[in-house]
């Protein structure tokens, strides 16, 4: 008990500790996914995202990249980093794209969002928020549950936004959901101010992660019609997606 008061007397104060959660199992494409790191990178370093960063009490955040797929596989591209200027962002970004991602198979939100958990309680640094930003094209398929990964994360007072990514341009697979905008609205986002947008499209990718991340730096509530806040509906099934792997070769058979 001694030592943790200078360690905490240590630890860096920023506006925000944010999370940047993507997705990169085998349903993206090569070019998808490099869309995802190039969409980040130019949100990052837009002029809005730094002068929400600047807005802040502190004018700095803290801010890290990982990529994720199954329950096993969380990489983390860029670790936690302090942003709290263009040139920060900058080299930020460019740490995004000196090497290609690299897609795995199954999807674990849950995985992704427990990861998350452990990341926070080994950061260096103390948010005045935190915030976990997380993407995908899927629902939850494998390793523990959703809700009650979701659940932890928000008791200990977590922000989990989402930007569902309901796009046609990749890989078709049995396991797409239709209706992923109310799974992530109703299973994965939760906590203070808590909100998804989805991307229907890959050309909106950029400017949704643009304005995705404003919002959660300068502390604003969602206003427009396709930025979701969260809520509660029972009519949702968080387990949707383990039931469509379970499925999979009745599916198969039958496609």
């Amino acid at each position: 008990m001694a030592s943790a008061a200078p360690t905490a007397a240590r630890a860096d104060i920023v506006d925000v500790e944010l999370i940047l959660a993507v997705d990169v199992s085998l349903s993206m494409s090569p070019g998808e996914l490099a869309i995802q790191r190039d969409g980040y990178a130019a949100a990052l370093t837009s002029q809005q995202v730094i002068d929400a960063i600047r807005d802040g009490v502190h004018g700095k955040i803290a801010i890290t990249y990982v990529e994720w797929a199954g329950v096993t596989v969380q990489n983390i591209v860029v670790p936690w980093t302090i942003v709290s200027n263009h040139e920060e962002a900058q080299a930020f970004a460019e740490k995004l794209t000196l090497h290609p991602p690299n897609s795995a198979r199954r999807t674990s939100i849950s995985g992704a969002l427990t990861f998350a958990g452990d990341m926070f309680a080994e950061s260096p640094h103390r948010g005045m928020k935190r915030v976990v930003d997380i993407s995908g094209d899927g629902p939850n398929n494998q390793g523990g549950l959703v809700v009650p990964a979701r659940d932890a994360l928000v008791e200990q007072g977590i922000t989990i936004n989402g930007l569902p990514l309901m796009t046609t341009g990749g890989y078709s697979s049995v396991y797409d959901l239709a209706n992923l905008d109310l799974y992530y609205q109703n299973c994965v986002i939760g906590g203070p101010g808590a909100f998804m947008i989805p991307v229907n499209d890959w050309d909106q990718f950029p400017e949704a992660v643009r304005r995705k991340l404003v919002l959660e730096l300068a502390g604003g509530q969602p206003t427009h019609a396709h930025i979701v806040p969260a809520v509660t509906r029972d009519s949702t099934d968080c387990e949707v997606g383990e039931k469509m792997w379970r499925d999979r070769s009745w599916m198969w058979d039958n496609r």
